[in-house]
């Protein structure tokens, strides 16, 4: 998937940069940690997202193994990055011998070259810090920095700034109707972020509108949960700047941080 992304001129600049200096963006590292564990509540069920390093499995939506923090996909190509990453960093480690079979396999649901193996080989490998660091160098080089540019683009605070990350996270950032930029596109037909002097909750609640609609169009994504009982609890509540405690479900079980 590609993470390039348009910024949108500050035309309200004063006004977005006082919003943006009143608390910090989620790149600081308290808002980054809660972004990790809002994500691993929807993704793996636990707010233990580095306890995921580990996972790996084929969870049916068409993109073949699915694995890590993150979520990388045998088939949409971020997986193969990784482990490319990795390989360059660590040649001839355990996960090394399958880039040929990523390659191949890239752009399908194919094991082929992958089985029986591959998972227990990536398990090894999530045990090595080096791979470890790979992946959150991978998460934030195609996910977390261009969401958050972008959203601090369009004058968003960290609430904002997450929506996108979670939205790219899920999404990727393609040309097909559902990827992240055509999301945004979406809602900017209806409302008008910050930065184009438009009101911050108005125009969030117009991308989540938009985003539930690009996870209603694949069976995969269907639930809706964490943006209905997540980042709209989030956003009732005008906890703009994301400040804890926070308190959401994720396919009806709760959540707390403190």
């Amino acid at each position: 998937m590609g993470a390039t992304l348009a910024a949108v001129p500050l035309l309200d600049a004063t006004r977005v940069s006082a919003a943006q200096a009143a608390a910090p963006g989620l790149d600081d590292p308290a808002k980054k940690e809660i972004a990790m564990q809002l994500v691993s509540s929807a993704e793996n069920s636990s707010l233990d997202w580095k306890a995921q390093y580990k996972y790996i499995e084929d969870i049916g939506d068409g993109r073949g193994y699915t694995a890590g923090i993150i979520g990388f996909c045998s088939g949409t190509g971020d997986m193969l990055d990784l482990v490319q990453l990795y390989t360059d960093r660590k040649p001839g480690n355990v996960l090394a011998k399958y880039l040929p079979a990523l390659r191949r396999v890239n752009g399908s649901d194919s094991h082929a070259g992958l089985d029986p193996h591959f998972p227990g080989d990536w398990r090894k490998a999530a045990q090595d810090k080096v791979f470890q660091q790979a992946q959150n160098d991978e998460r934030d080089r195609v996910y977390f920095n261009p969401a958050v540019a972008q959203g601090k683009a369009d004058g968003l605070r960290a609430l904002g700034q997450f929506t996108y990350y979670d939205a790219i996270v899920m999404h990727g950032d393609g040309d097909d109707p559902t990827s992240f930029r055509n999301i945004r596109k979406r809602a900017l037909r209806s409302a008008r972020p910050p930065a184009q002097g438009g009101d911050e909750v108005t125009y969030l609640n117009a991308f989540l509108d938009a985003r539930v609609w690009a996870m209603k169009q694949e069976e995969a994504h269907s639930d809706t949960s964490r943006v209905d009982t997540e980042q709209r609890v989030f956003l009732r509540g005008r906890n703009l700047d994301l400040n804890p405690p926070l308190d959401w479900k994720v396919y009806g079980d709760p959540y707390h941080i403190g």
